[in-house]
């Protein structure tokens, strides 16, 4: 069953963080203080965009890393000051919990490792960052959300585009009602997938393609845009099984979903091209992003068409990473709820379930 009640105490917490005159919540205690976070996984975005980012965090810092190469992490450790005592890989991953300079614990895996290590970082007394994915069932991402209520630990989920600028001008501007009544939603996310042997492509590693990769972008913009839960879901398959890529996972997913208000927010995702893209259509005009959700780059309209290109105020961070990694260092610090927590991570998985149920028995599914 969708918490709608607490879908709205999250959604009123989130525009707090856009309402503050520093773009940090009225909560926060910006008093300089910096918690420790430990990454585990030094592939492309632990190492390649995570890492990179906590210079311009101002409650957060490095403090160790996991890893499975170890000449690789103390190459790291050097180039970021981590110091050796803060180096662990895989099998000595529980003796974190005997480092009091890490609080938090960022899981950069694949999918099919954000629950054990989850589950094991607070076991080890320390609060969760898990990238999405939250996990590969629903049932994964409960025994996750249990574990961190067993502990007393915050989880939250990285979900980097609720800190992003673009992203929170759109949602501002919609309930604002710049566009009137919010009618039809609809949002493409793919990219071209080349790497036959990625491990995206392995359905035990991955639990599933591009609905579970790229798609979640579609499925979580279509809920904070419209600040509603669906009650339903329709959805379409088309894969080509003859290609390499595609032996174990779905290429195209369209899907629709259905909302309380009488949105109807029509969605795909894809890995045979490439497309960045959300739209707000309401009864006085629309919200056009595109790209809408990538690292860099994203541009936004507002309007009857493109005329009229808006550059949005800085969002609560230097960068949407930074103010991620800050905004669960706060929830720490004042002890808050995250506004994306691992209940926020566990219905998305609820409903990419319903959708790959729609597609397989190819009817609409009902949302409860």
């Amino acid at each position: 069953m969708i918490d709608r009640n607490r879908r709205s105490l999250v959604l009123a917490v989130g525009s707090a963080i856009t309402t503050s005159t520093v773009g940090l919540p009225a909560w926060a205690v910006p008093d300089g203080r910096k918690l420790g976070y430990a990454i585990v996984g030094l592939g492309g975005y632990g190492l390649g965009v995570i890492i990179p980012q906590f210079k311009n965090c101002q409650h957060s810092k490095l403090v160790a890393l996991i890893s499975g190469d170890p000449a690789k992490a103390r190459r790291v450790a050097a180039e970021y000051g981590v110091p050796q005592h803060g180096i662990y890989d895989y099998k000595n991953f529980d003796s974190i919990k005997d480092n009091p300079d890490i609080d938090i614990v960022y899981v950069c895996l694949p999918v099919s490792m954000h629950a054990e290590y989850t589950i094991r970082a607070a076991k080890a007394g320390k609060h969760v960052m898990c990238e999405k994915p939250m996990a590969v069932s629903s049932a994964e991402c409960e025994a996750m959300i249990a574990a961190c209520k067993r502990a007393g630990k915050k989880l939250m989920i990285g979900y980097r585009c609720h800190f992003e600028a673009h992203n929170l001008e759109a949602r501002r501007l919609a309930r604002a009602g710049h566009i009137g009544k919010l009618r039809y939603f609809r949002s493409e996310h793919g990219f071209t997938m080349g790497n036959p042997d990625s491990w995206r492509l392995k359905k035990a590693m991955s639990g599933g393609g591009s609905m579970m990769d790229i798609g979640i972008y579609a499925l979580n913009a279509a809920r904070y845009m419209t600040a509603e839960e669906p009650i339903s879901v329709y959805a379409k398959e088309t894969t080509d099984r003859n290609d390499p890529r595609f032996r174990e996972v779905e290429d195209m997913i369209e899907f629709q979903l259905e909302f309380p208000s009488g949105v109807i927010a029509s969605c795909m995702s894809m890995y045979s091209a490439n497309q960045n893209h959300i739209l707000l259509m309401g009864d006085k005009g629309r919200i056009d992003l595109e790209p809408g959700t990538r690292y860099d780059g994203n541009k936004l309209w507002v309007g009857q068409d493109r005329g009229n290109q808006i550059t949005p105020p800085p969002g609560p961070g230097q960068t949407q990473w930074a103010a991620q990694l800050d905004h669960l260092s706060l929830c720490v610090i004042n002890n808050r709820e995250p506004i994306v927590p691992g209940e926020e991570g566990l219905r998305d998985i609820r409903i990419i379930e319903a959708v790959y149920r729609s597609a397989r028995e190819q009817k609409r599914i009902v949302l409860t």
